[in-house]
């Protein structure tokens, strides 16, 4: 399928087949969400969706995102690594908030910011770092490039 020649804020309508089960469920998350048209809701998705598929491919692509870690803050020498780790990549680095859960352990979010690559590399080394229970990367956009139509939609 080719990439239609379409100017960026150009409104396009374009027809759907769903299946009534799947169709009765975007309905209800439009609803429960607060869209005001399917064609937001679908919008909002296919941007989501977009991020994801740039940034997986992409060791370039610019990112925001977060590495959120859990970890046991009694195990050895954990919290030097991890802020080895962070201040070897200080450049992508934002900001960090660090969280007492409970008596053993911690919850750390650290905001990154640039090319997907290092931040991938960079996650992937905390969240294998021994001692770390568990984490995660969230990315989004930095939202430069993205196509927004704000209430423009209509279903």
């Amino acid at each position: 399928m080719g990439k239609p020649n379409l100017p960026d804020n150009e409104i396009t309508r374009f027809s759907v087949s769903l299946p009534g089960k799947l169709l009765c469920d975007l309905d209800q998350m439009v609803d429960e969400k607060g869209y005001d048209s399917r064609s937001e809701a679908i919008a909002d998705m296919i941007r989501a969706r977009l991020v994801e598929h740039h940034w997986t491919h992409s060791d370039h692509e610019e990112i925001a995102g977060t590495i959120t870690l859990v970890f046991d803050h009694h195990h050895r020498g954990l919290q030097a690594e991890l802020t080895d780790l962070q201040h070897d990549a200080g450049a992508h680095i934002v900001s960090t908030l660090h969280v007492h859960l409970d008596h053993d352990h911690c919850l750390e979010v650290i905001v990154t910011r640039g090319p997907a690559g290092p931040i991938k590399r960079l996650a992937d080394r905390l969240i294998a770092t021994h001692g770390v229970t568990h984490g995660a990367l969230t990315v989004i956009t930095t939202g430069k490039d993205l196509i927004t139509t704000g209430k423009d939609l209509h279903s």
